[in-house]
C-alpha cells in the first residue's frame, strides 16, 4: 500500500507511507517533522494528514494519491490559511491649522484583508491613501490615512475585515471638535509664551555674569 501527499509534484511528497514505513528520505524537509498521517481512519475510506506549526507558505492545494494493489485513486484537497489581528492603532496627527492626519495601522493578517474609515453613522469614508506590505512571515501589515477638517463631528472608526472568515476587528477614536480644538492651540500659545518669558530672565542674568 502506497499513501502519497504532495503540492505541485508527484515526485516531492510532503508525506509517503509506502509498504508499511514512513519514508522520511523522500519527503520535503520542511515537512518532515511537521506532518502526521491519521491510520486510523484508513479502514473508514479516509486518509487524512494532519499537518503542525501551520504558516502561510501551507496555503493552496494537496494532493492524495492512494494506491494499494492494482487500485488506485488521486484526490485534490485546498487548504485555506488565515490569520485575523487584534493589534490596530490609530493615529492623530495635525496636518495644518484647518486640518486632522487620522492613520491606522494593523499587521499580522492574511490574506490581505479589506480595510476602510467609517464615521460615527457607519458611513464609509474614503481614505487619502492606502498601503500594505508583508513581513518576513508573508503576514500583511496594513496602513490607511484619512485627512479630515477639525470640525468634523463625533468619532472615525477603522474596520478590518478577513475576506475568508469575514471575521471584523474595529477601533474608533473620538475627534476634538473645533472649539476644542482651538481651546488647545490657545493654551499651547499660552504655555509656550510663559516658557519663554520664564527663560528669558535667566539668559539675561547669565549674560550680565559674564560680564
Amino acid at each position: 500500500m502506497e499513501i502519497r501527499w504532495f503540492r505541485n509534484r508527484y515526485t516531492q511528497p510532503i508525506y509517503l507511507y509506502e509498504k508499511g514505513k514512513i519514508l522520511y528520505g523522500e519527503m520535503t524537509p520542511m515537512y518532515v517533522e511537521r506532518t502526521e498521517l491519521l491510520k486510523d481512519a484508513i479502514e473508514e475510506g479516509k486518509v487524512t494528514l494532519r499537518i503542525f506549526n501551520v504558516d502561510v507558505d501551507d496555503d493552496g492545494q494537496y494532493h492524495c494519491f492512494f494506491r494499494d494493489g492494482d487500485f488506485s485513486e488521486e484526490d485534490i484537497t485546498e487548504v485555506k490559511v488565515t490569520a485575523t489581528s487584534s493589534d490596530t492603532q490609530i493615529l492623530v496627527l495635525p496636518s495644518n491649522i484647518d486640518d486632522l492626519r487620522v492613520e491606522c495601522n494593523s499587521g499580522g493578517w492574511f490574506p490581505q484583508p479589506q480595510m476602510e474609515w467609517r464615521d460615527s453613522q457607519g458611513k464609509v469614508l474614503p481614505p487619502a491613501s492606502k498601503s500594505h506590505s508583508q513581513d518576513t512571515d508573508k503576514l500583511f501589515n496594513m496602513k490607511m490615512t484619512l485627512f479630515l477638517s477639525n470640525t468634523h463631528p463625533g468619532d472615525v472608526t477603522c474596520y478590518l475585515r478577513n475576506p475568508l472568515t469575514g471575521q471584523e476587528e474595529k477601533t474608533n477614536i473620538v475627534l476634538p471638535g473645533r472649539k476644542m480644538f482651538l481651546q488647545m492651540t490657545i493654551w499651547l500659545v499660552i504655555l509656550l509664551t510663559f516658557l519663554i518669558i520664564s527663560i528669558f530672565p535667566i539668559i539675561h542674568e547669565s549674560k550680565e555674569t559674564e560680564k
